[in-house]
């Protein structure tokens, strides 16, 4: 049994967060699943990464600029073409599970993340072109993006939700998911065929908290407050699943809004290249991990429940955090904005790179 096997049976799944039509067509991913590998995530950086770093599309870069297509209508053909193979190859892991995998996920366009009905016509339109129910869209949890969130939802779109820094932003989204459950329950609608994750990404915590601690000279908290919050945010996720709301919805087969930790690639050479995945284990969650990070983890990961140990030295550790003078409500806030502005930097990369790519061929 894998590493990645051991998991899934703790109740943790692992996805990869790349994908590239060479990933699909060589056999890699088929492979992959066949080892534990549970879904896929995508954003405009791993796409540029892909389109720009290889030739694989450079028939179909062609062909629909032959056509006359834009530079985004060139993007959104490519994109949906590898989702929609990736899914079908995921597919038969998502009837295995019953809908708890063999998801993969799509960026919808990162510039409406402050657009609330921009966002809902925007994943409508990329729900129905993809077609297929192991196929995520991803919101971003801005306070645009929360409304937009519960209204898919209520109307059986399946979202990943990405950008979540903070306890509050989780919040948010958590309300978001059982809100449209309800409201899609009262309508008479299938609540169990809706599945939902909650993305919290943590090495970039690491990242800036690290500074902050730095400028104070508290080198003993550096490296642990990500894991630290991340544990916190647990703690919440199961005091909801314990509420009397969440119960009513339970009874009627509703899925679990999973946990997913997202950014997990370790940033800091000083740090372990697994320390987002060996402290992060724990059941009715979800793990993103980048190429690198997964094949860290296959080598040499411990595979135990982590979530729930420590938890009271982790609030303890992230009290004396405050106590310093640094606000991790400020510093979340402003990852989640930063983030927003690099999701939409990443697209205008990838359009550029496309723009490139054309002017070659």
């Amino acid at each position: 049994m894998t590493r990645l096997q051991e998991l899934a049976k703790l109740g943790q799944s692992i996805w990869l967060d790349y994908i590239s039509r060479s990933l699909i067509t060589s056999g890699e991913l088929q492979s992959l699943i066949g080892k534990g590998l549970r879904g896929i995530t995508s954003n405009p950086t791993i796409f540029e990464k892909a389109i720009s770093g290889s030739s694989d599309y450079d028939d179909d870069i062609r062909r629909l600029s032959a056509q006359g297509k834009s530079d985004v209508e060139i993007y959104e053909a490519l994109a949906i073409d590898d989702i929609t193979r990736a899914a079908d190859l995921l597919r038969p892991l998502h009837e295995e599970t019953r809908g708890v995998d063999g998801y993969v996920s799509l960026e919808a366009d990162p510039k409406l993340a402050y657009d609330t009905e921009g966002t809902i016509v925007e994943v409508r339109r990329l729900w129905k072109l993809l077609a297929r129910p192991n196929v995520m869209i991803k919101v971003p949890a801005t306070a645009a993006g929360i409304p937009a969130i519960e209204r898919l939802t209520t109307e059986g779109i399946n979202v990943n939700i990405t950008l979540i820094f903070s306890l509050s932003h989780y919040d948010a989204v958590a309300r978001a998911y059982i809100g449209g459950l309800e409201k899609l329950a009262a309508a008479g609608g299938p609540v169990e065929k809706v599945a939902s994750v909650a993305s919290f990404f943590v090495s970039r915590i690491d990242t800036m908290v690290d500074k902050a601690l730095e400028a104070k000279r508290t080198l003993d908290l550096q490296g642990r407050i990500a894991v630290d919050y991340s544990k916190s945010v647990y703690s919440r996720f199961r005091e909801i699943l314990a509420t009397s709301g969440w119960k009513r919805l339970a009874e009627r087969d509703a899925r679990v809004q999973r946990l997913l930790w997202g950014s997990t690639g370790t940033k800091n050479p000083g740090y372990s290249d697994v320390l987002y995945v060996d402290h992060l284990i724990g059941p009715d969650t979800v793990n993103t991990l980048p190429p690198t990070t997964l094949e860290a983890f296959r080598d040499h990961g411990r595979v135990a429940v982590t979530l729930t140990e420590g938890l009271d030295a982790a609030r303890a550790r992230l009290s004396r955090l405050e106590a310093l003078g640094i606000s991790i409500g400020q510093i979340t806030q402003k990852l989640q904005d930063d983030g927003v502005m690099t999701f939409a930097r990443s697209l205008e990369g990838l359009l550029n790179s496309i723009s490139e790519k054309r002017k070659k061929l």
